[in-house]
């Protein structure tokens, strides 16, 4: 019995006297990646607006040509006024006409009233002569409306672009009949551009910590996120992202992708081991490792380092002769 007992004594010895195994480590600040993520996205502007006769006339001039970048209040189209000038004439001198007899029945009253006062006049007489004041003042604001909507219809045959914009379209032609509502020129609005971008479900909680650029035909637009939508297609399961351009903006229409480093960290593939069918790393717990797996990784993919302590040192070399709970030296 001694016997046997002193000679598991003696294969146990070897393990027990095993020096601890030599690995290097690096903080995971230091290996960390953030990976680089694209979402295919597109300029748009807020304002494609279709401008359209307002009035029945003839078409005199179309000044601007497609691809045309105007200012705010450029003229797009000039319309035939011969008819709106004749009826604002027509309702200017109706205003001349009532204006000059409520000037002459505010004469003829100030004469009754001091009439009336010397008992020269009934006081009915009076009465009407107010009332006349009064009728001839009514005819004096009809004529003042009805001549200011004349010169309204005027300012009409004037189609001027609300917003700076570039000519997208000539949608009529010089000499013809334009008749209310008949479109003339398409214009974009260059003033409140956006990106649209279409992101995974996933990354649209993530785009408000990152810093992500437009890029379309080889350059670069910083970008500001407005909005993510909390809509989502049916069809490709992404939502909508807006983006502001703070500084130089692309033409409306430009294709490109959102290109941004996804703010998490993520352990590089290189440095996953596998243990009870699991992926994941070793760190160092004071003179012992750890394993720890980490979720959803995947072989030859960077690994999510959520399950990492930030201030977490990992193994980097040796670690493939690694178990858990091993005593190490470095």
């Amino acid at each position: 019995m001694r016997l046997a007992i002193c000679f598991l004594a003696l294969l146990c010895m070897p393990a027990l006297a095993a020096p601890p195994v030599s690995i290097k480590i690096r903080p995971l600040s230091e290996l960390a990646i953030h990976p680089q993520r694209e979402a295919s996205a597109q300029v748009v502007s807020l304002n494609l607006a279709k401008l359209a006769s307002e009035l029945s006339a003839r078409i005199e001039q179309i000044p601007v040509e497609p691809g045309q970048r105007i200012a705010k209040g450029a003229v797009v189209a000039q319309l035939d006024c011969a008819d709106a000038k004749i009826a604002a004439q027509r309702t200017q001198a109706a205003l001349a006409s009532s204006q000059a007899r409520l000037k002459l029945a505010r004469l003829q009253l100030q004469r009754s009233t001091e009439l009336a006062a010397q008992n020269f006049i009934s006081g009915d007489a009076l009465d009407a002569k107010k009332t006349e004041v009064a009728v001839v003042a009514a005819e004096v604001r009809l004529d003042t409306a009805a001549r200011a909507a004349a010169q309204r219809e005027v300012g009409k045959c004037i189609l001027r672009s609300p917003f700076p914009a570039i000519v997208e379209a000539r949608l009529a032609q010089v000499g013809e009949l334009a008749s209310p509502g008949t479109p003339i020129v398409q214009l974009w609005d260059t003033s409140r551009l956006q990106l649209s971008v279409q992101v995974q479900a996933d990354d649209a909680g993530l785009l408000a910590q990152a810093r992500p650029v437009f890029v379309t035909q080889g350059r670069e637009f910083a970008v500001k996120l407005l909005r993510v939508s909390p809509a989502v297609n049916p069809a490709s399961r992404n939502r909508e992202a807006r983006f502001g351009f703070p500084q130089v903006a692309p033409a409306p229409g430009s294709n490109g992708v959102l290109r941004w480093r996804d703010p998490r960290a993520f352990v590089p593939a290189d440095y996953l081991v596998k243990r009870a069918g699991r992926l994941g790393v070793f760190i160092v717990d004071a003179r012992h490792v750890r394993f720890v797996p980490l979720p959803d990784a995947q072989e030859g993919r960077p690994a999510f380092a959520a399950a990492l302590p930030a201030a977490a040192a990992l193994v980097t070399d040796g670690r493939f002769a690694l178990q858990d709970g091993m005593i190490v030296t470095r």
